[in-house]
């Protein structure tokens, strides 16, 4: 089921189900509820023709790589969600992760001894600090977010390349046990990917299931009605940048356990990805709805996308346009399913007049 909620406030607010807002929240649900739905045979029709073409490609192996290739882009999709429900947007989260990543190499090159779990926790910490900063500069001072993250993309790049300062921290530099997590599976299922399910399942279920979730609707949807029945606006948007900021973290983590490889440049331009995984997941770049589940299931596509090119041997480029004519019709579908949440209930409102 879909998690759009264009009728948050009300929803919110307590209102009984035969109140229109109600009508309204219920109706965009099943419309956008067919969004995912059309992902999901997107999907398989992709996997479908690739596997005609060479069979190998739903080998074992290769939908380990699969699920390995897309998990960090889904947890920092379903994080670009909370923001861009909020008619915000989050373009930092690619600095971020490579902030993280060398923190976490250089955590364990300064103290070899450290667990695992400890390096994890710093590097959500840190970054749901830099998620702090984003939140705290757009709430507080009313800049816009495309603004204060494009500026805080380079800054937290520029500190990641003044600290890395040309050096590359190696595989062999951290521990094994750390390295292993990177690809060990679970009943052949990458651990990576598992820890992504878990975290769009605590996403999605917050955005159903808390008031505070549902607000975040009500914020995209009309921030100044929002603030006027009372949503504490700037401790929303504050929160959800913060979460965007610890997500990104948790994946610079695992990042960095799975290619052990790290330099200042790790996870450069992956924001435009992960912004393209939300929207392609139905995620409303106006604010407003969207799910975490749609945004997974953009990322998974996105993935499969590329592996399929290169599996049928078509050039890169035709990647890069299949994404950007995916955005664009996301976009017009958007405005599409908008006008007609709009039409149908117009038509209920004269019906009953």
């Amino acid at each position: 089921m879909s998690l759009t909620d264009a009728g948050a406030p009300e929803r919110a607010a307590g209102n009984a189900p035969t109140h229109p807002g109600w009508q309204r929240r219920s109706l965009t649900e099943r419309l956008f509820a067919v969004r995912e739905l059309s992902l999901l045979i997107a999907l398989g029709l992709l996997v479908l023709v690739t596997t005609l073409r060479n069979d190998r490609f739903l080998s074992g192996q290769s939908i380990k790589d699969l699920l390995l290739g897309c998990a960090i882009l889904v947890i920092l999709a379903v994080g670009q969600t909370l923001v861009i429900v909020t008619r915000n947007v989050d373009l930092s989260v690619g600095s971020i992760l490579g902030l993280v990543a060398f923190a976490t190499g250089s955590l364990f090159l300064s103290a070899p001894g450290t667990p695992w779990p400890v390096a994890l926790v710093v590097g959500v910490a840190l970054g749901a600090l830099c998620g702090a900063v984003n939140g705290g500069l757009i709430a507080v001072a009313r800049v816009p977010a495309l603004v204060i993250t494009l500026g805080t993309l380079y800054a937290f790049r520029g500190v990641d390349y003044y600290w890395a300062s040309g050096r590359q921290i190696n595989a062999a530099d951290m521990p094994q046990s750390f390295l292993r997590l990177g690809n060990q599976t679970v009943l052949g299922v990458p651990v990576l990917f598992l820890v992504a399910l878990v975290v769009v399942a605590a996403v999605g279920l917050y955005l159903r299931s808390y008031r505070s979730g549902r607000e975040l609707y009500a914020i995209g949807s009309e921030p100044a009605a929002a603030r006027l029945s009372g949503i504490p606006v700037g401790r929303r948007v504050f929160t959800v940048f913060v979460a965007s900021g610890a997500l990104a973290g948790l994946a610079g983590v695992l990042y960095a356990a799975r290619f052990g490889t790290l330099d200042a440049a790790a996870g450069s331009g992956l924001e435009l990805q992960v912004v393209a995984a939300a929207v392609v997941g139905g995620v409303a770049i106006f604010g407003g709805s969207g799910s975490a589940y749609g945004a997974a299931l953009g990322a998974v596509l996105l993935t499969t996308i590329g592996s399929s090119l290169a599996v049928l041997r078509i050039d890169p480029f035709w990647q890069q346009a299949v994404v950007g004519a995916l955005i664009l019709a996301a976009i017009g579908l958007d405005r599409l399913l908008a006008l007609r949440v709009a039409a149908r209930l117009r038509g209920r409102s004269a019906h009953g007049a």
